[in-house]
C-alpha cells in the first residue's frame, strides 16, 4: 500500500514539473516572438504594435507588422512545434534518441515530394502541402519494406531510414540539376529551410491541419505512455504495440510534411527538442507536451537569429538549427 502511494505521489509530482516546464517554455516562446515583431529595420515601439494588432495604425505599419512579421512568427512557432512533436512520436515508437524524422528519413523524402510539386508540377500552397505529406509516407513505406516485417523500432529503422534518406537526397539533388535554373536556385534555398516571405495563407492552413494532428496525438498520448513499459506488459493491458506504433508514425510522417511544406527541411529540430524537453521535465521517456513546446521555443529563437545575427541581410534558419543542433550534440557527446 505505502509503495503504491509513493509511486502515485511520484507520478502527481512529475507531472506537476511538466506542466511548470511547459507553461514556463510556452511564456518564453511567445515573448520571444513578440520580441520579433518588434526587431528590424523598420523599428516599431512595443506600444505601438499592440495598437497596430488591435486595428491601428497607418498602412505601412499594418503591412509590416500584419502581413509580414506575425506571419512569420506563428509560423515559426507551428513548424517548430510540429517537428518537435513529430521528433517525440518517433523516437518514442523506435526507442531510440536519434530517431528523428530528419535522421531516419521522412523529412527528406517530405521534401521530395514538395521538390516534385515545385519543379515538375508547378505546384503552389495545399497542393505542395499534400505532396510533402505523400512523400513522407511513400518514405515510411520505403523504410518498412527495407527494415522487414514491419519493424518500427531499433537500430534496423534508423540505419534502414538513413539508407532510404541518402538515396531521396541525391533524387532532390537530380531534380533540381535538372530544373530552369531560376526555379533550380529557389529550390536550393527552400531546402536549406527559411521562413522568409511566409504569408498568412500558408500560416492559416498549417494552424489547421497541425490542430487536428494534434488532437489525434493526443488522444494517443496514453496508449504511447503504456508501450514504454514493454510490450508484453503492453500487450497484456489490451494495447496492440505494432497497431500504436504504425499510427503513432503516420502522425509522426504528416506532422513533418505539413511543416516541410511551409518551412522547407529544417534540420536537428526534431532530434533535439524531444532530448531537452526530457532533460528539463526529467521524464524517462520523451514527452510529447514538452517536445512540441520546446520545439516552438526553439525555432522561435533561431528565426529570430536567422534574422538579426547578419542584419540587413537574413540567411536561412536550417543554418542556424544545424549549427545549434551540432553544438548540442557535441555538448552531448561530452557530458557522456
Amino acid at each position: 500500500m505505502t509503495a503504491a502511494l509513493e509511486v502515485r505521489a511520484a507520478i502527481r509530482s512529475r507531472r506537476q514539473r511538466t506542466g511548470l516546464v511547459c507553461g514556463l517554455l510556452l511564456l518564453i516562446a511567445l515573448a520571444v516572438s513578440a520580441l520579433a515583431l518588434v526587431l528590424g529595420d523598420y523599428h516599431v515601439a512595443p506600444l505601438k504594435v499592440l495598437d497596430i494588432l488591435a486595428g491601428g495604425g497607418d498602412q505601412t505599419e499594418r503591412f509590416i507588422i500584419v502581413g509580414q512579421r506575425l506571419p512569420r512568427a506563428i509560423a515559426a512557432l507551428l513548424v517548430g512545434a510540429a517537428l518537435g512533436l513529430a521528433g517525440a512520436l518517433f523516437q518514442s515508437i523506435s526507442r531510440n534518441p536519434l530517431g528523428s524524422p530528419d535522421v531516419i528519413g521522412f523529412t527528406t523524402g517530405s521534401a521530395s515530394g514538395a521538390l516534385l510539386a515545385l519543379l515538375i508540377g508547378n505546384a503552389t500552397g495545399a497542393r505542395v502541402a499534400v505532396w510533402a505529406v505523400l512523400g513522407g509516407l511513400l518514405t515510411a513505406v520505403a523504410v518498412l519494406a527495407l527494415t522487414g516485417r514491419g519493424q518500427l523500432r531499433g537500430e534496423r529503422l534508423i540505419v534502414g531510414g538513413i539508407a532510404v534518406g541518402a538515396m531521396l537526397a541525391a533524387v532532390n539533388d537530380y531534380l533540381i540539376t535538372r530544373a530552369d535554373p531560376e526555379r533550380a536556385q529557389e529550390a536550393k534555398l527552400w531546402l536549406l529551410g527559411s521562413l522568409n516571405g511566409i504569408n498568412g495563407s500558408p500560416v492559416r492552413f498549417l494552424a489547421v491541419v497541425l490542430l487536428v494532428l494534434f488532437v489525434l496525438t493526443a488522444c494517443l498520448r496514453r496508449r504511447l505512455g503504456v508501450l514504454e513499459t514493454g510490450d508484453d506488459l503492453a500487450t497484456a493491458l489490451g494495447v496492440r504495440p505494432a497497431q500504436v506504433r504504425l499510427l503513432a508514425a503516420l502522425l509522426g510522417v504528416a506532422l513533418t510534411g505539413a511543416a516541410v511544406a511551409v518551412s522547407g527541411p529544417i534540420g536537428f529540430l526534431a532530434l533535439a527538442a524531444p532530448q531537452l524537453g526530457r532533460r528539463l521535465t526529467r521524464s524517462p521517456t520523451p514527452a510529447l507536451a514538452s517536445a512540441t513546446v520546446t520545439g516552438a521555443l526553439l525555432l522561435a529563437v533561431a528565426d529570430l537569429v536567422s534574422q538579426r545575427a547578419l542584419a540587413p541581410f537574413q540567411i536561412p534558419v536550417g543554418l542556424v538549427t544545424g549549427v545549434l543542433g551540432g553544438a548540442y550534440l557535441a555538448w552531448l557527446i561530452g557530458r557522456r
